[in-house]
């Protein structure tokens, strides 16, 4: 991706069926929707909006309030935890398999919590950023995953829909002399996301080059995406 430095007048296409609406795609092929679960999915949804705070505290280094998130966020474990096992409550291998990788995204998103509680004591931003990262993809794959979101995209690239488009109107800066940083207003120009925009919201330190970018809000959703920093 490179930084927007101003806003392109494209939007890319994309294929959402309504049919498909909370369908997620199962293990032989075939699309599968999950239990009805009640009010528990609003309540799980309601923490994205909890995030987008987070993130704008965090952003204005309001530790005094971003210290208080974790606790504020760990009182929906239970949430997370009755979600799970109520909307895919069978012995069947797409259920079981669907109750395992829900478990370990929770138990990832709460890990990068912690992470972010004592990177906020000692006031490190960096790190902050980047346990912040952690959490919000860790959280988007649970919805994902879950079935939470509330529109199927089954676009594969948006790069086909970008074929005949001079890449001089997508507008930004140069990468090279420029690279994008936390808090930088970003277009994606390459690969099945391109011409989505978004913030970066972290770095990794990895010497992988790669950054975390939170796609702007999209049907109520903001999808995060892992890319390399080019």
């Amino acid at each position: 991706f490179f930084l927007a430095s101003s806003a392109t007048a494209l939007s890319p296409l994309v294929s959402n069926a309504e049919s498909t609406a909370g369908y997620i795609p199962d293990m032989v092929g075939g699309l599968k929707k999950p239990k009805a679960v009640g009010g528990l999915t609003k309540k799980i949804r309601k923490v994205g909006d909890i995030m987008d705070e987070l993130q704008r505290d965090l952003m204005q280094e309001r530790w005094d309030l971003v210290e208080k998130y974790p606790e504020q966020l760990r009182s929906y474990v239970p949430v997370f935890t009755t979600y799970t096992d109520s909307a895919f409550p069978t012995e069947s291998p797409t259920d079981w398999g669907l109750r395992v990788a829900l478990r370990y995204e929770v138990g990832r998103f709460f890990a990068s919590l912690e992470r972010l509680k004592q990177a906020s004591s000692r006031r490190a931003l960096d790190e902050a950023y980047l346990a912040y990262s952690d959490a919000s993809l860790h959280f988007d794959r649970y919805l994902h995953v879950g079935g939470l979101y509330t529109y199927y995209d089954a676009t594969i690239t948006n790069e086909n829909f970008f074929k005949d488009v001079s890449p001089d109107s997508l507008v930004h800066s140069n990468p090279a002399t420029d690279p994008a940083l936390v808090r930088d207003l970003v277009v994606l120009i390459k690969g099945p996301d391109m011409g989505k925009t978004g913030i970066v919201i972290g770095m990794y330190s990895d010497g992988s080059n790669n950054c975390v970018v939170k796609l702007d809000r999209y049907m109520g959703f903001r999808e995060i995406r892992v890319v390399p920093n080019l």
